[in-house]
């Protein structure tokens, strides 16, 4: 998880980020990872498409999230800037925070994950592929 400023508050989220021109969702959440948390990852699954509404500034937000495994953390990786640190929790810790996730998304792909979703990563057909 990483701890961020969002609107002026401090929240927990998962990393994530953008897809820069010429780049693949995958990569793009590989690139996001090391800039959020300064962990290399490998993609192991997708665990879901996820689409919210703000309410508040009437946005639509779309979230594709990935199951991945942590290879190796970077040592000299400089976080984003509104990133604060980066953070291990696990479910109880992350249950006990949940008025401080960024968005109910957030809470939902824990859920979510603890249910069993797993979806192949070749479901995605992405060009140029890498």
């Amino acid at each position: 998880m990483v701890r961020e400023w969002d609107d002026g508050r401090l929240v927990y989220n998962q990393p994530a980020g953008h897809v820069e021109p010429g780049e693949t969702l995958q990569h793009a959440a590989l690139r996001e990872t090391l800039e959020e948390t300064g962990w290399h990852v490998e993609l192991n699954a997708l665990l879901g498409i996820y689409t919210f509404s703000n309410p508040s500034s009437g946005i639509t937000y779309y979230r594709v999230c990935f199951i991945a495994s942590p290879l190796r953390s970077d040592p000299n990786a400089e976080l984003d800037a509104d990133v604060e640190e980066a953070v291990w929790l696990n479910y109880r810790q992350v249950q006990s925070l949940a008025d401080e996730m960024r968005s109910v998304i957030t809470l939902q792909t824990f859920e979510d994950y603890r249910s069993g979703h797993r979806y192949p990563l070749d479901i995605m057909n992405e060009f140029p592929r890498q």
